[in-house]
């Protein structure tokens, strides 16, 4: 079984800005699928279902996102994932819009979501998809940056990165994390 954690902060106040592209990634998939989020015992929400034939639990924290992590390693825990098939999708401001790049056993980055998660689990051996938001081209405070929505003009490269995202996590269910990486990064 897997578990795919989209980072985001719950609340209509954060919907469609850059800290939750986590968030908006998984909600198209289980969309996609048909499926709803419901609440949780783990200060979340969840759906399970089959993916290129693997079981996933899909999971969104809703504890703000530097909070995350509880929600995350109470569920892997609960359903006994190992940390391999844990994959976390979030924001990278290192990277532009319309990138994504995937990675296994890094550190948070500067990334707080990705700072609680690696505590709660204790390690770091988990999937990611980074998904790039852009640097701060106005050179306001990081915080604000994160929580601006984005531009009308972004929203093509947008629809296009979450697409992107969603192949390589399929890829990454069929046929592993080096294959997601070949075919993601080449683009």
């Amino acid at each position: 079984m897997y578990l795919i954690a989209g980072l985001g902060n719950p609340g209509p106040a954060y919907d469609e800005t850059r800290h939750n592209i986590g968030f908006m990634t998984v909600d198209r998939i289980v969309g996609g699928l048909g499926l709803h989020f419901s609440g949780s015992k783990w200060n979340g929400v969840t759906v399970k279902t089959k993916c290129m034939d693997q079981q996933v639990i899909f999971v969104k924290p809703m504890a703000y996102m530097n909070l995350s992590g509880q929600c995350v390693a109470e569920v892997a825990h609960y359903y006994k994932i190992s940390h391999d098939h844990i994959i976390v999708i979030h924001d990278d401001l290192d990277l532009d819009i319309g990138r994504v790049k995937i990675c296994q056993n890094r550190g948070p980055g500067g990334h707080n979501g990705l700072k609680s998660i690696i505590s709660h689990l204790g390690d770091k051996n988990f999937i990611r998809i980074k998904m790039g938001i852009g640097r701060n081209p106005l050179r306001i405070p990081v915080e604000h940056y994160v929580l601006s929505k984005f531009a009308q003009s972004e929203q093509d490269e947008l629809n296009i990165e979450i697409d992107l995202a969603i192949e390589g996590l399929d890829l990454i269910l069929e046929k592993g994390i080096e294959e997601a990486m070949q075919v993601v990064h080449s683009r």
